[in-house]
């Protein structure tokens, strides 16, 4: 019962893995709010049927849960989702930022309107419903923010220019605001999930029988764990699929430094590259703008 007396919301709650971590949530000991369009993958079209779906499961077990159907691709309906949570239950504790949708063409053949529609749910959707939920966050001091990256942005999926895109602007959300919330003890992260849902369905990414195994209920426990006071970590990447979970961590090389005092060459440049490339040098990125510059910098003689 990790969440018991808290207020979760979970966007795309309807179907795969939003409804699982919705369940889990509410086993947890958390109210839930479960938010759904009730659209098609490609976003089209609204009902209610499957978020009411999920409350009813819930209330069945014995849980707390109300339903939005709220579209989180404007401020306005994010608003409105948040504020459910509020008057339903009186607060909230932890945001779930689920909810997605795919128009998977290739690059060259990809209407610009396609790309745009996707970054307004996965990119701006999320920054949506964290917005409104932020002040209240940031004044209870205490909240868990989960955002949902994928591979195809950390290691690229043909066909999936604007999910990758959208995927990948989220871990850069996540690290301003893991920064902005340390003080508040808002922790945001991450998760990079791997699983067999309707959105799934056609992509041939894995071989049926791996599919078999990626059941969305095995992402949910990397969720409810981050969801919960337990989580004490921010700016994670855990990845979860098929019963293995794992963490993403960005890492540089020590690279090379010139003095920065004097001029530097594309030639200079080239003449490194063997160095700076050298991954058996790589360390994790060090947080924050400056990254390693600092300690580059020292081995030339400036302090900062």
């Amino acid at each position: 019962m990790r969440m018991k007396n808290r207020v979760a919301v979970v966007t795309g709650a309807g179907n795969g893995l939003g409804r699982e971590h919705a369940l889990l949530l509410a086993r947890e000991g958390a109210s839930v709010v479960v938010n759904d369009l009730g659209g098609t993958v490609n976003g089209a079209g609204g009902d209610s049927a499957a978020a009411d779906q999920v409350v009813n499961e819930i209330r069945a077990a014995g849980g707390s849960a109300v339903a939005s159907y709220d579209s989180v691709a404007t401020p306005e309906g994010a608003q409105n989702l948040i504020n459910t949570a509020v008057k339903s239950f009186g607060r909230i504790d932890a945001l779930i930022n689920n909810a997605g949708i795919l128009r998977d063409k290739s690059f060259v053949k990809m209407a610009l309107e396609d790309f745009e529609a996707v970054l307004r749910v996965h990119l701006l959707g999320s920054t949506y419903c964290t917005k409104a939920a932020w002040p209240l966050m940031m004044e209870q001091k205490y909240g868990r923010i989960v955002m949902t990256t994928s591979v195809a942005g950390t290691s690229g999926n043909f066909g999936q220019a604007n999910y990758g895109a959208a995927k990948m602007g989220l871990l850069g959300l996540m690290n301003v605001l893991a920064v902005e919330g340390a003080k508040a003890n808002i922790k945001v992260n991450a998760v990079s999930p791997g699983a067999t849902t309707r959105m799934t369905q056609g992509l041939g990414a894995v071989s049926s029988e791996i599919d078999q195994l990626m059941r969305p209920a095995h992402v949910a426990p990397a969720v409810a764990y981050m969801a919960s006071e337990a989580c004490d970590f921010t700016a994670h990447i855990i990845t979860a699929a098929a019963g293995g979970f794992g963490r993403v961590q960005y890492f540089e090389t020590a690279g090379v430094q010139f003095d920065p005092r004097e001029p530097i060459t594309v030639d200079m440049f080239a003449q490194a590259m063997s160095q700076l490339t050298d991954l058996s040098t790589a360390t994790p990125a060090a947080p924050g703008v400056l990254g390693q510059m600092p300690a580059r910098l020292a081995t030339v003689g400036i302090t900062l």
